[in-house]
């Protein structure tokens, strides 16, 4: 079998494949498309993923775009090392976490990225005009039904975007799921690892990588600082998630969210 992921270090939806078939020990190659410099709209890979984003697995010549497909299809043809639930009340209850990252949480992570960091990425890398064909490029069905007109807005307007604060208090209400949920627990279902852990773990990792790790530190959620450090101590972790992401991107986020951590705070009444 012949995996090939088109991917890059920025998309959370990656990281969570990445992490998946390294938990599950299959080899990839990997396509590194650049989706801050707009090379998820070229032609030739919209032809795979229409909606223009990544990642997309091409298995020997079938495409599977969707994070959270591919990680179902890899365990189809690989169950022996699945990544799911085997009790049928566990599998449902991962499935809500998985479908809750699908509907809620990675919509709320785009616009919160693209208000804190991205759209400063952006603009240094392509200037203004580069700007306006980078936002004019976006298919207009892509991480949502109308992402191109939420993507324009967020990047233009940051904090100041119709819905940006509403995006913030959503992502820090999945925080505080995450820590009812592991009461009591390692993991958030059955206190394994499983595809739950896994399907939240590159979203927690991105508020990190943004400076915003007070959204759970200093006694705030207590459950998810001790997850997030099992989640950070696997061997794994740092080649999946932290890796991948180029130093300049690296610096970019921590700089760029550090400079908007008071707002983050502001809007969730967190004091610093």
């Amino acid at each position: 079998m012949t995996f090939t992921l088109y991917h890059h270090g920025s998309s959370v939806c990656a990281a969570k494949v990445r992490f998946a078939m390294d938990e599950k020990g299959l080899p990839w190659e990997g396509v590194y498309i650049d989706i801050l410099k707009g090379e998820q709209f070229t032609p030739e890979y919209l032809a795979l993923n229409p909606k223009g984003v990544v990642p997309t697995l091409v298995h020997d010549d079938t495409v599977i775009p969707d994070s959270t497909v591919i990680i179902e299809y890899l365990d189809q043809i690989a169950p022996e090392t699945s990544v799911h639930p085997t009790d049928p009340w566990e599998r449902a209850q991962a499935r809500y976490w998985t479908k809750a990252v699908d509907e809620d949480l990675h919509p709320a992570c785009g616009a919160v990225t693209f208000v804190c960091s991205h759209r400063h990425t952006v603009l240094k890398n392509l200037g203004e005009d580069g700007l306006k064909k980078f936002l004019a490029s976006t298919p207009p069905m892509s991480v949502t039904s109308n992402w191109k007109d939420l993507k324009d807005s967020y990047t233009r307007y940051g904090f100041d975007a119709p819905g940006a604060a509403e995006k913030v208090k959503l992502y820090d209400s999945y925080l505080k799921k995450m820590e009812a949920a592991l009461e009591g627990n390692d993991w958030l279902v059955g206190n394994r690892f499983s595809i739950a852990d896994i399907a939240m773990t590159p979203y927690v990792n991105r508020l990190a990588m943004m400076s915003m790790r007070s959204m759970w530190e200093n006694g705030r959620l207590p459950e998810v600082e001790q997850w997030f450090a099992r989640i950070e101590a696997r061997p794994n972790f740092q080649r999946c998630l932290i890796d991948w992401v180029p130093e300049d991107l690296t610096n970019d986020l921590r700089d760029n969210g550090a400079k908007s951590w008071p707002e983050v705070a502001r809007i969730l009444e967190i004091e610093i």
